[in-house]
């Protein structure tokens, strides 16, 4: 009998040059002299490629990564599948405008979204370049149909940074400082946080008696697990009593996924663990494993607004299109089951750290969508944001990748593919990290 070889150790995390090396540092510099002071910029990661939920600088630190470029590497990095398909549609033509010619990736893609919609009505598809613009158009197509102008969203939320997504956005003030005036005819209500408690239904009660007539309401616009404003899962029967109030006053609920859809909480939408279906569904981000593409994925009795009132040149290109379809195979071959596994796997572990750690003072989510909030005290349950961004900080140095959102919570929205080692040696990491730190 052959000899049995021992199973190849994964070579990362591997810092082989305390970042930012060299090469990183002379890319930082070029950015810096000629890119828009509105960027960001984390920390000086200057990636250069990457396998699976790893990542590689340009200096050949290697990382695991626990984030996937906000929940966009859904894949994770070359996935060769999602390659191979890219490939193909290079091959055959870049570009075509969707909203004036057929090509048939366009429409299968469309046919597979609506199919992949909860719920038996029949669904229609617009095609976009981004979680943005599918709110954008959104908006539109609720006032089109309602015929109504009131918006509701809520406290915390992020549909991004254009004119009506900044005004449905309410994460941080930062996004709307100095663009004003803002889209007319929208109310923030409070979203359920079963962690910090309260009654997030008295607010919408008030509004409605006091403000604003629900019969002048187009749209509630709702994060079923809320992103940006930090990786909330809120109670089932918050999503439902909404799901009820929309459907007494004829309000559509318009259920933004672009960060929590495509099988990151799971399953193929995280709407599914309410039992809750939308009239229409938002989806981006993780749908073309990192090339730019979204989706409204509206009811066919919802989406009535006729020829050219709503239209894109680039969304849907063919090539998007492709990546799309490739991921969304893969999502539904498998990827939202290891999600569901290893994102149980990794809440065990970080509840494993939360005992061991008195900054912890939450850990929720499902599948990898998961938040870890950390307090300055338990009881108090004050954020520690000064101690998350020294974590961010210091977790990079040490080769693995998060984000943070909220007032003190780590992001963990790693790509689906995630393995036993990029948990494992990740909760390592962090536990190493909170030691350093006195967490």
């Amino acid at each position: 009998m052959p000899a049995k070889t021992s199973p190849v150790k994964p070579d990362y995390p591997r810092i082989v040059s305390v970042p930012p090396g060299p090469k990183a540092r002379k890319v930082i510099a070029l950015d810096r002299e000629w890119t828009s002071p509105s960027y960001i910029k984390e920390y000086p990661l200057v990636a250069a490629g990457g396998k699976g939920a790893m990542v590689e600088d340009v200096d050949g630190n290697r990382y695991i990564d626990w984030m996937a470029g906000i929940a966009v590497s859904a894949t994770g990095y070359n996935h060769p599948k999602v390659v191979k398909a890219i490939h193909e549609a290079v091959d055959k033509f870049l570009h075509i405008c969707g909203t004036d010619f057929y090509y048939e990736s366009m429409a299968r893609l469309c046919e597979k979204l609506a199919k992949t919609a909860p719920g038996r009505d029949k669904h229609r598809v617009f095609l976009t370049n981004s979680g943005t613009e599918a709110v954008e158009g959104a908006v539109k197509l609720a006032r089109y149909h309602t015929k109504r102008p009131h918006l509701i969203a809520f406290e915390g939320a992020f549909h991004g940074r254009s004119y009506a997504a900044v005004t449905l956005t309410c994460s941080k003030v930062k996004y709307k400082a100095g663009f004003g005036p803002m889209l007319p005819e929208v109310s923030h209500l409070p979203y359920d946080n079963p962690y910090r408690g309260g009654d997030p239904m008295a607010a919408a009660h008030r509004l409605f008696e006091s403000k604003v007539s629900p019969k002048d309401v187009a749209a509630v616009f709702m994060e079923p697990i809320q992103g940006e404003g930090g990786y909330i899962m809120p109670r089932p029967e918050f999503v439902k009593a909404w799901r009820r109030i929309c459907d007494e006053h004829g309000i559509l609920l318009v259920f933004d996924e672009i960060q929590s859809g495509a099988g990151r909480s799971g399953k193929m939408w995280a709407c599914e663990h309410f039992g809750v279906e939308p009239d229409v569904l938002l989806t981006a981000k993780g749908l073309g494993s990192g090339l730019p593409i979204g989706a409204i994925v509206a009811k066919e009795k919802v989406m009535t607004w006729g020829q050219g009132t709503h239209g894109t040149t680039f969304g849907g290109n063919p090539v998007c299109c492709a990546a799309a379809l490739a991921t969304l195979d893969l999502v539904q071959d498998g990827l939202a089951d290891n999600a569901a596994r290893m994102g149980a796997r990794l809440i065990a572990g970080l509840r494993q750290l939360q005992e061991k750690h008195p900054s912890i003072g939450d850990v929720r989510g499902t599948g990898l969508m998961i938040g870890v909030e950390f307090v300055k005290d338990r009881k108090t349950k004050e954020p520690a944001g000064e101690l998350v961004g020294k974590l961010e900080q210091l977790a990079f140095r040490k080769g693995l990748l998060l984000l943070s959102c909220g007032k003190s919570v780590i992001r963990v929205a790693p790509p689906l593919v995630l393995n036993e080692h990029d948990v494992d040696a990740g909760l390592a990491v962090l536990d190493e990290c909170l030691a350093e730190l006195g967490g």
